[in-house]
């Protein structure tokens, strides 16, 4: 009996285990995403006093390019230089091929779907996004349109008449496997 009981206590203390274990996997991304953003917003700081490319941490290969906000969503985001996998693990990514936010044409801002941008999931037309360049230019944007796009068929216009911000993520939020073909596109244009 006493053996029995041995057994028993190691099966509740491997399950135990394996339940922290699998907490601390679940909490791993949402943490290295908060304070990516707790680094970039000193970053931010040294790059609006006028560092350039101003590392957040001393390996970082992007900087700050801008401040992405929403006082609807209480939303206060930096915004990288480029789209890579690697800096969309830490924050959203401006794509370099795009407009500067608040010049004409379309500024193109990609994030993770289940940490940084996951409040587009409740965004509406007629909400207003600000973004703050490193320059010190502030500019609002009103969403006009959400969609969701299959990426293998549909594209994003870069050269357009206005200026434009679109913010892109996966989707669908809650999918179980990451990636996939289909996104979720915010297009908002920019309110004089």
């Amino acid at each position: 009996m006493c053996g029995a009981g041995k057994a028993g206590s190691w099966a509740v203390a491997a399950l135990l285990a394996l339940g922290f274990w699998q907490l601390g996997q679940g909490a791993y991304i949402p943490a290295k995403a908060w304070l990516a953003q707790e680094l970039m917003q000193r970053a931010w700081l040294r790059v609006t006093a006028g560092e350039d490319r101003a590392a957040p941490w001393p390996w970082a290969d992007t900087w700050p390019v801008a401040r992405l906000t929403s006082k609807t969503r209480d939303v206060d985001l930096i915004v990288l230089a480029g789209d890579s996998g690697r800096t969309l693990a830490f924050g959203p990514g401006h794509l370099g091929a795009s407009a500067t936010p608040g010049d004409t044409g379309n500024a193109i801002i990609a994030g993770h779907r289940d940490t940084h941008f996951a409040f587009l999931r409740d965004v509406e037309p007629g909400e207003r996004l600000g973004v703050e360049t490193i320059a010190g230019a502030s500019y609002v944007y009103e969403i006009v349109d959400t969609a969701i796009v299959d990426s293998r068929t549909g594209s994003l216009a870069l050269d357009t008449d206005l200026s434009m911000l679109t913010l892109v993520t996966c989707y669908p939020f809650d999918a179980l496997e990451p990636g996939g073909p289909l996104r979720y596109v915010v297009t908002a244009r920019q309110v004089p």
